[in-house]
C-alpha cells in the first residue's frame, strides 16, 4: 500500500499524480481505483489519472486499451472517465489507435445518456486538437447531433455541442455551417441551449 490513502477527500491529487509516476504500485492502485464503487476512491484516481493524461500522456498511454474497456462498459462513471482520458491520450497516439475506436467514442452520442453524450461533445476540441484530420467528420457529428442522440433531452445536449462548436470555431473549416446550426438553436426548447446559442453568435 502506498503513503497516500484514497479515501481522503481533501487529498492533494496533483501530488498524487506525480508520485504514480515513478511509483508502479500506486499507478496501478488508481488504476484500479478509478472503478471502486467508492466515490472518493474513485474520484481521487480519476483526477489523479486525468492530471496525468494531460500532462504525462505518453506514459498514460501504453493502458489505451484498458481505457477502451471502461468506455465499452455499461457503467456510466466508468464510460465518464474513459471519455476524458482517452480524448487526452489521443496527443500521444502515434499508434492512431483512436481511428480504431472512433466509433466506439462517438458512438455514445447515439445513446440515451445525457451525460454520457454531453461529454463526449465537451471533448471533441481536445480530440480535434491531436487529431485534425478528424475534424470535419467529428463536426458532421456534432452537427447532427438532431438525428443521432437517441434520449429524451435532446435539446439539453445541443448545449453542450455549442459548447464544444464554440472552441472548435476558431479553426474550423465548417463556419458556415455551425453558425447555421446554432442560430436555429436560438428556438430551443432548452433554455441552457438557447443561452448558449447566444452566447456563441456574441463571441463568434
Amino acid at each position: 500500500m502506498s503513503e497516500y490513502n484514497l479515501e481522503d477527500k481533501k487529498l492533494d491529487v496533483k501530488n498524487l499524480a506525480q508520485d504514480a509516476i515513478s511509483d508502479e504500485n500506486l499507478f496501478k492502485e488508481l488504476l484500479s481505483g478509478v472503478k471502486s464503487k467508492d466515490n472518493t476512491i474513485r474520484s481521487n484516481s480519476f483526477q489523479a489519472l486525468l492530471i496525468v493524461s494531460k500532462d504525462e500522456p505518453e506514459f498514460l498511454y501504453p493502458e489505451w486499451d484498458y481505457f477502451h474497456d471502461l468506455l465499452l462498459s455499461t457503467n456510466n462513471y466508468h464510460k465518464y472517465i474513459a471519455i476524458y482520458i482517452l480524448a487526452n491520450l489521443t496527443q500521444a497516439d502515434d499508434k492512431d489507435k483512436f481511428s480504431e475506436i472512433f466509433d466506439d467514442y462517438f458512438g455514445i452520442l447515439a445513446g440515451e445518456k445525457v451525460m454520457n453524450a454531453s461529454h463526449v461533445a465537451l471533448n471533441s476540441p481536445t480530440i480535434i486538437k491531436n487529431k485534425p484530420e478528424l475534424q470535419s467528420k467529428i463536426i458532421g457529428l456534432l452537427l447532427d447531433i438532431e438525428n443521432i442522440h437517441q434520449g429524451k433531452q435532446k435539446e439539453l445536449v445541443k448545449a453542450y455541442v455549442i459548447e464544444a462548436l464554440m472552441k472548435i470555431y476558431p479553426d474550423a473549416q465548417d463556419k458556415d455551417k455551425i453558425r447555421e446550426f446554432v442560430k436555429s438553436q436560438l428556438e430551443s426548447s432548452s433554455p441552457k441551449t438557447r443561452d448558449m446559442a447566444s452566447c456563441f453568435l456574441d463571441r463568434c
